[in-house]
């Protein structure tokens, strides 16, 4: 069999919902690797977020991270990485409309510096992995450079709106995905990225075409590489938009949906 490309996202979709990898999945992705396949990880966390999960894997692949707004490869220096960070104008001009709807915090990237708004101790337990550099305080005072993302926690209720809002006066220069609960968080990379801009990045890398990509999602964020790879497969707790437009649809992130549809379509 010719060598595949299998890309996963992490959360609800590699790990179990205790965000760990489980036994039979880690198995299985290192006989598929055996087997002279490539694993590789496409994701919204920044790196410092995911790389304990690519050490674990023991893979040696790029990584796609903040939804393609950064791909790079952690153990190749020769590698081209990508970074596209959104114009810190376009973000002041965010902010400052921001402040016509109800939100709780607004928290910017760049790349290992972390900037939230107001100080929140959930949020300090989420984005202090791997330890980054933390600033709290007006994000318009303090953040200097292109941020690589930026994230908006709102009321459920004004997530529809905030959203309607970025559509109509920044389409052209951001795009925006939205967490699955319980956050109700809105999340900003530039303009044109997805993980299916990285994904296409490290496909031609490792030379390994369209048709060949397995590709495993469950969320908002990954329906552009879902629907990128020549194969896209839905979780079974995928949101209902990802399981329409997918090939295929596996069991959940608890029910090792990864393991069991690699083992039947590798032959693993």
């Amino acid at each position: 069999m010719q060598p595949h490309l299998i890309v996963l996202d992490l959360d609800g979709t590699l790990l179990t919902d205790e965000k760990v990898i489980s036994e039979k999945t880690l198995h299985t992705l290192n006989k598929a690797r055996e087997n002279g396949h490539e694993v590789m990880i496409a994701t919204g966390r920044p790196y410092r977020a995911s790389e304990i999960y690519y050490q674990q894997l023991k893979i040696e692949t790029p990584i796609v991270n903040f939804n393609g707004a950064f791909v790079h490869h952690p153990l190749d220096k020769d590698f081209k990485t990508v970074h596209e960070p959104i114009n810190l104008k376009v973000v002041n001009e965010v902010i400052d409309a921001l402040h016509d709807f109800k939100f709780h915090n607004i928290i910017a990237e760049v790349m290992d510096d972390v900037y939230l708004h107001y100080h929140d101790e959930k949020l300090l337990d989420i984005f202090s992995f791997g330890n980054p550099q933390i600033t709290t305080g007006d994000i318009r005072n303090y953040l200097k450079a292109d941020p690589t993302s930026i994230l908006i926690h709102a009321e459920e209720s004004e997530v529809s709106a905030i959203r309607q809002h970025l559509h109509d006066v920044h389409a052209e220069v951001i795009d925006h995905r939205r967490w699955g609960a319980p956050w109700h968080v809105i999340e900003i990379v530039r303009s044109g990225l997805s993980k299916a801009v990285g994904l296409a990045h490290v496909s031609k890398h490792l030379n390994i075409p369209q048709d060949r990509i397995i590709a495993f999602g469950d969320e908002d964020n990954d329906l552009e590489m879902i629907e990128y790879a020549g194969t896209g497969v839905a979780m079974g707790n995928a949101i209902e938009p990802l399981k329409s437009l997918a090939d295929d649809v596996t069991g959940t992130n608890n029910e090792d949906g990864i393991a069991n549809y690699l083992q039947q379509r590798l032959n693993l």
